[in-house]
Order: C-alpha cells, then structure tokens, then sequence
C-alpha cells in the first residue's frame, strides 16, 4: 500500500508498505478522504503537544471504509463508512500513533463512529475540525437567534464556528483579512464579513454600539486574543479556541471584570462526536467549499507543500485514496 509518512523531521516521503494486520479486537480501514491540518506541519517540524517519534504516519482528519474486522468486533461490518476520533486516551490519532494517511490503516471500534448517508467523504475527512468548533460553541453556552456572534478569524475552524452559529440562528460576523477567506465565509452562512479595520464601525452599527454577545477567538493570535476583550458586550463571553503557546501581547484586562465577562478555553472536541455528526446531517451544512485542493495519494507530498506554504485563497488540502475495499 502506499502511504504518506515523516520520516524524520522536515523529511516527508511517499513510501509504500505491506497492509497491515489486525489484532481480534481491530477492524482495518480503507482510506477515503484525509485532510491536511497545521498541526500536521508542525508534527513534521518537530513540534507536538505530546511526545511522539519518528517515523509516524500523519492523519487525523479522515473518513473511510471499514475493509475487514477482527473476530471479536461486533460492532462493525465490512463496507461501514466511518470517521474516528483523534484523542484516544494519552495518545493521539496520527500524532504519537500513526494516522489515517495511507490506503489502510488499523483501528479500534472504540475510536469509530458510521459516518451519516447524507455526509460525502469529503464531508467526513471535514467532521474532525467542524467537531472543534462544535465542541467550543457547546462550552460557550451555545448560541441562538438572539445573539450577535463575531468570529476573529476565517481559517478552517474559524470558518466551521461561523458555519454552525449561523446554522443555530446566530446573526454571525466574521472579521477576517483575506478577502477569499470573507467570501468563503459569506457561502457558508455569515450574515457579515468585515475586515478588521473595519469592524468596530460595523459592529456599532450592527448593535447600537453595544458590541458582540458573543466573540470567538479562532486566529490564535495574541494581539487578536486580547482584541476580543474589546469588542464584546457587557455581560457578553468570549470562547477562545485558537492556539497559542507563550505568546503575548498587551490586553485590558480590567473589561474582565467592569464587562461582567464569561470566559472559556476549549481544545478539541471530547465527548461531542455523535452530536456533532447528528447536527451535520440534520442541519444540511455543506462544508466542502473548505477544501480548496484535493490530491491524489501519489500527490500526497504536494498536499504537505500547499498546506505548509498556502497561496491566495488556499485554505484546507485533501488527500483522496481511490484503494479497493
């Protein structure tokens, strides 16, 4: 089988390797979209919140097919479309373990959900960033009709927040730089797209000058972080979901307390993958307009190249894996 795999740090290759086994309680999966996230980059520079070696397989944004199932599995049958979780206890899915970037892969049922019939695989290989901003708006309180959402940033998950908060009736403004990433925001449900220079008139506007109920930090920038102290409204919440690690900038803090804010962190997505796939497929949110490039497996080392230096309009890479089941 062929498959995408860092051999060393700042060494990726397109190799090809034997199938692999199963154990009774595995099932093998046959990839079929995987997508390229920059965390996967940053594995490749050497760079992970937990500890791994090389060589690892990359992979954590996938769907595929279930291809065979060990004896013991019941939970499960050959032909299965499934998607799978990337934090499985102290490990994590194509990080410390290797991931999803080759035609097969092993798995454990417990890491596995059925993808949905009204989700493509390319949908699939999107449920895994679309999960994060799920799981942010769930731990900011949700968000409805009632409320003015401001998204700080139009990267993938940026762009995903804006998409479910639109979808849960939130009147949903992204600030965000690029002009592609605007218009891409506007296709998936923004009511306002806004360049930063402008976005303290638009929202004064947009609220009577009261500011966001609710602001969502999806760039992870800390001038951008600390920016968001400003623009929300009293009593309003700030979710902050983009990462940074040792970054700073100067904040005022006070509006902390003289705001009445609601503040909260969130990373990943644990515990919300049934409900984030039920909202998928119940809300009819198209997600695919995300990717803007899709390779072949042959091309797997270019997928790694777009990702790692994006041009205009680039936002999130496939991999396709065409393997028989």
């Amino acid at each position: 089988m062929k498959a995408l795999r860092f051999a060393a740090k700042d060494v990726p290759e397109l190799v090809d390797l034997p199938i692999p086994q199963i154990a009774d309680d595995e099932v093998l999966v046959a990839a079929r979209a995987v997508g390229v996230c920059h965390s996967d980059i940053d594995l490749l520079a050497g760079r992970y919140i937990i500890p791994f070696a090389y060589p690892i397989i990359p992979g954590h944004e996938w769907a595929g097919e279930i291809a065979q199932v060990g004896s013991k599995v019941t939970s499960l049958v050959v032909g299965d479309r499934v998607v799978g979780e990337c934090v499985i206890g102290q490990d994590h899915f194509g990080f410390s373990i290797s991931g999803a970037a080759a035609e097969y892969f092993v798995a454990k049922p417990a890491w596995l959900h059925r993808l949905p019939d009204e989700l493509s695989w390319t949908m699939g290989a999107l449920v895994e960033p679309f999960s994060v901003a799920y799981y942010a708006i769930l731990r900011a309180g949700g968000v409805d009709a009632a409320d003015t959402a401001v998204v700080l940033g139009g990267g993938p998950v940026g762009l995903a927040v804006a998409a479910a908060s639109s979808a849960m009736g939130a009147r949903t403004v992204v600030i965000e730089p690029d002009e592609r990433r605007r218009d891409l925001a506007l296709r998936l449900g923004a009511t306002y797209v806004v360049h930063p220079d402008e976005a303290e008139a638009l929202l004064g506007e947009l609220t009577g000058g009261r500011g966001s109920d609710i602001v969502f930090e999806v760039s992870g920038r800390p001038a951008v972080m600390a920016r968001a102290l400003e623009l929300v409204a009293f009593q309003g919440r700030i979710a902050y979901i983009g990462i940074d690690v040792g970054g700073e900038a100067p904040a005022k803090l006070g509006l902390i307390q003289s705001k009445e804010l609601r503040i909260s962190g969130s990373i990943g997505s644990p515990g919300v993958w049934p409900q984030t796939l039920r909202f998928l497929a119940g809300s009819g949110i198209d997600m695919t307009p995300l990717v803007t490039q899709q390779f072949e497996v042959d091309d797997a080392l270019r997928a790694i190249e777009t990702a790692h230096r994006p041009g205009p309009g680039d936002v999130k890479s496939h991999i396709r894996f065409t393997a028989g089941v």
